[in-house]
Formats: C-alpha cells, structure tokens, sequence
C-alpha cells in the first residue's frame, strides 16, 4: 500500500495519493513538503518509489527492503553523477509485547529523511504512522510543516509505544513472583528464563537505538533543523528512561530467579529432612524386628513367653522416646 500526501509549509494539506508521476513535480517545489508512506509494498512498488523517483543510494535501498536487526542512521550526500538530494537513512524499531505468547514483537520503521521530503517503510500496520499520520491531516497544531518535525512525532510515537509493552511485562513479572512465593514449580523456572531472555532481546533493541538518538539529541545532522532538536532530546530522554526500567526488570527477574532456587532448595530439603526422620524414627522397628527375625534356634528369647510381646513394647518405647527428643529439640 503506497500512501503519498503533500503539505504546505504551514502545514496544510495540499494534496494527497498523488500520482508517481506528479511526485518530481511536487518535489521541486520549495513551497511544499512530500510525505509517502509505504506500507507492506511489492518489491517492483517499492523500488518505483525509492529508485525511480527519489534514486536513493542503491545501499540505503537495499537496506531498506531487507529487514535489519539493528538500529541506525546514515547520512548520505550526493557526489558527481548522483540524483538524489542529501538525506538521513533511519532504521527504527517497534515493540509490543503479548502476555499470551511471552514474547516482545519487533516491527522495522525505515526512514528517509531530507530536506523537503519524508518516505517510510514497514512491513506492517504500525499504529504510530497511523496515528501520526491522522493528525497531520486533522491537527490544528499543523506538524507537517517540515520532515523533520513528522519523523519527531514518528519517533516519539514510536518510544511512547514501548510503555504498554513495558506495563505488560511488569505485570507479567509481578503475576509470577507471586507465583513463586506461594509455590515453586519446574515451569516457573521454563518463565523465568524466557522472561529474561525477553527483556534482554528489548535492551538489545534499546540500547542502539538510543545511540541512534544520542545523535540526534546532539544536533550532529544539518537537516535536522537546530529548533527542533530539543524536541529530539526528549524523545532520546523517553527512551532513556525506558532503558532505565528496562534494566530494572532485569535486576527484578535475576531476583526472582534467586527466590525460586532458594524456595526449590529448601522444599528439596524439607524432604530430605522428613525422610531422615521417617529413617531415624523407624531405626528402632527396623533393628529390633530384624534381630529377632533371624529365627536362629539357640536364641533363647525365641523360647520365652511374653517374648512377642516385649519385643514389640520394646519397640514402641524406643519409637517414642526417639520421636519425643526430635520434638523437644524442634527438629520436628
């Protein structure tokens, strides 16, 4: 799906869905802002767009149209023989987290940035171009006014959507630890390695991507225009403080792990203990009946009367007495 919008220099809406070959057109005109979007396109779509009418470098293309695990940000200018005009290749990434499958979802958001044009790329429905790109075209605050203010509000959506997936997992992580306190169990365990692994694949993701924005927030790029870079200072302050609690929930799950192993250790040791003291308790039947069921014939308490019962009052005191000192030393 191709998703093309052009804007005034106040921000207006000028004209929309406009054909590919209106695009130089638009482009040359100083007065206006081109914005395409570019969502789950065909290859030959996507290439129309990047290589035929904007001729991107066939590097950034590239990287654009496979998918890439890390974020980045190049810079490109044009040298003797190029078409396309300076511009900022971006690689941003999107996260959302399901409870139900445990895991962090990861969507790719390409961006090239220039002077007077914006194209984004992604695979898939993103609810943060989505979103900015209503109110582009229903704000009064008019943030179409330049590219570099639409890929502010495209990044700041983004970093504002890693917080439900962070309050997931949160809750995620309480449900268990209170899951664990109660009783551990071996699947705990399966979740809490599953857990971390989790969140450092999300500090995978943010830590490079918060380098990414480091740049920004430094004002390193000249088409990133010097009033705005505060705005992007923000947005790197967002994330952070994401990668903060990011952290923090890595600290809480190791925790966590400590307490299970901890309670598994001391459950495998209440066992342990009452086999010992089935063990001790039951050491006097034990020798007492093996003794006398030697049956030899030169036993002589073989021959005595109340021999039975003797052997088993024998028996019962000594069990008895056993069990009292365990009880009176608290080993029960």
């Amino acid at each position: 799906m191709i998703r093309s919008f052009a804007f005034t220099t106040q921000g207006r809406l000028h004209s929309q869905d406009i054909d590919l070959f209106l695009m130089p057109t638009l482009l040359a005109d100083t007065n206006l802002f081109l914005w395409v979007d570019l969502e789950k396109p065909t290859d030959p779509e996507a290439r129309r767009i990047l290589e035929g009418v904007f001729h991107f470098h066939p590097l950034s293309v590239e990287d654009c149209v496979s998918a890439s695990s890390s974020p980045k940000v190049d810079e490109y200018s044009p040298k003797e023989g190029d078409q396309f005009a300076p511009y900022l290749f971006i690689v941003i990434h999107a996260v959302d987290y399901s409870r139900s499958d445990g895991v962090f979802a990861t969507s790719e958001l390409n961006f090239f940035l220039g002077k007077n044009f914006l194209v984004t790329f992604h695979e898939v429905p993103l609810k943060s171009v989505h979103h900015v790109e209503d109110r582009c075209l229903r704000s009064t605050v008019h943030i179409a006014r330049a590219p570099d203010r639409v890929a502010h509000s495209l990044l700041d959506a983004i970093v504002d959507n890693y917080k439900p997936a962070l309050e997931e997992l949160s809750l995620e992580i309480a449900a268990l630890e209170e899951e664990v306190v109660q009783a551990s169990h071996p699947k705990q365990l399966t979740r809490i390695v599953q857990l971390k692994k989790e969140v450092l694949h999300l500090r995978q993701i943010i830590g490079p991507q918060r380098e990414v924005l480091a740049r920004f927030a430094a004002g390193e790029f000249k088409l990133i225009r010097a009033h705005m870079v505060p705005y992007y200072r923000g947005v790197y302050d967002g994330l952070f403080n994401i990668s903060t609690l990011a952290q923090s929930y890595t600290d809480s799950i190791t925790g966590l792990l400590h307490v299970y192993l901890s309670m598994s250790s001391n459950q495998t040791g209440e066992v342990v203990k009452l086999l010992t003291l089935i063990t001790v308790i039951t050491t006097p039947l034990m020798v007492i009946g093996t003794w006398y069921g030697m049956n030899f014939e030169g036993m002589p308490e073989l021959h005595s009367k109340h021999g039975y019962l003797i052997a088993t009052s024998i028996m019962v005191v000594t069990t008895g007495l056993t069990f009292w000192y365990f009880k009176k030393r608290r080993w029960m």
